[in-house]
């Protein structure tokens, strides 16, 4: 008897290895599968900005790194003693103009830099609504708590997120023409905009992205939202607030990743890191123990040997 509906997949051609240098940008979804790529030890960086979620807010980005933009107080703002940006999120706020501009940029020199050398560009897209800030009728990637009335809330249209995806894509393969984009739509569902909101911008995310998809056959589809939607329909899967995947839920979907866009001979390595991993964060009863001395020379050699095949690996 079978429980669940499975969503097919299609395999990526060009997998992920552990030579493979891996840049994510999007959602915080794309922080979970980033952290999943550390914890594997794949090479991998992740959202240079803080968490991104409209796709205009990532052809911003993208936009900066291919022009060298260089940031000034003038693209800052002081509230409450803090300063922000409207195109980057809070993680990057600080308490003067000149640390905050100085960390941008040199974040976004960073990004062009892991843009040229990478091999493959993770790209998650979260929500369609998007703020206007009404002094300048600009799209804000993060209102950063100024009040409302201060923004107009507005759904990019699907041609919208089209155009954003075209631009994307078209700088991106001027940094780096050989990079193979991978693209998905968070499960995260976006509650604050309404329930009905919600589902509006996920379906003009995902009829975007295949209409694009449709004209850049070369870039890849990883469905996370069907997933979540379909195979995991269910709320042990989410933590608390009912709305983000919980850890079962993310584990789940970076199986699925794994068999369809990790090369199968990494797989072995990856059981070995693992094993690693649970080693370095096992706490003893007894730290002197014979068993355990015995059980630390095991684990040691395990870590040379990944060493000595990856030394970019960097376990803490």
């Amino acid at each position: 008897m079978q429980l669940q509906t499975i969503v097919p997949i299609n395999q990526l051609t060009n997998k992920i290895n552990y030579h493979s240098k891996i840049v994510s940008v999007g959602s915080c979804f794309a922080v979970n599968i980033a952290q999943k790529l550390t914890q594997f030890q794949f090479q991998n960086s992740v959202n240079p900005w803080g968490i991104l979620f409209h796709p205009v807010a990532i052809e911003k980005l993208i936009h900066a790194a291919f022009n060298d933009t260089v940031f000034t107080t003038e693209d800052v703002f002081c509230v409450n003693e803090i300063w922000s940006c409207f195109d980057t999120h809070s993680d990057l706020n600080a308490l003067d103009a000149e640390s905050i501009v100085e960390d941008i940029n040199k974040k976004t020199a960073i990004f062009k830099q892991n843009l040229q050398q990478a091999s493959h560009f993770v790209i998650t897209l979260g929500t369609a609504w998007v703020y206007r800030f009404n002094k300048t009728n600009k799209i804000v990637a993060n209102c950063h708590k100024i009040p409302q009335a201060n923004f107009t809330k507005q759904l990019l249209s699907v041609q919208d997120c089209v155009s954003a995806l075209q631009n994307i894509t078209q700088n991106i393969k001027q940094i780096n023409p050989n990079i193979q984009l991978i693209y998905t739509v968070s499960p995260v569902r976006h509650i604050k905009d309404g329930f009905v909101e919600n589902q509006r911008s996920k379906a003009h995310l995902i009829t975007a992205l295949h209409e694009y998809l449709c004209q850049n056959n070369q870039a890849y589809y990883f469905p996370s939202y069907e997933i979540m939607m379909d195979e995991l329909r269910d709320y042990r899967f989410y933590n608390t607030d009912l709305l983000h995947p919980n850890q079962m839920a993310i584990d789940y979907i970076w199986e699925r990743f794994t068999e369809n866009c990790i090369h199968p001979e990494m797989y072995q390595t990856m059981k070995k890191v693992d094993e690693v991993q649970k080693g370095l964060a096992h706490k003893p009863f007894n730290p002197y123990a014979y068993a355990h001395q015995l059980f630390l020379d095991k684990l040691a050699l395990k870590l040379d040997d990944l060493l000595e095949q990856y030394p970019f690996m960097n376990f803490r």
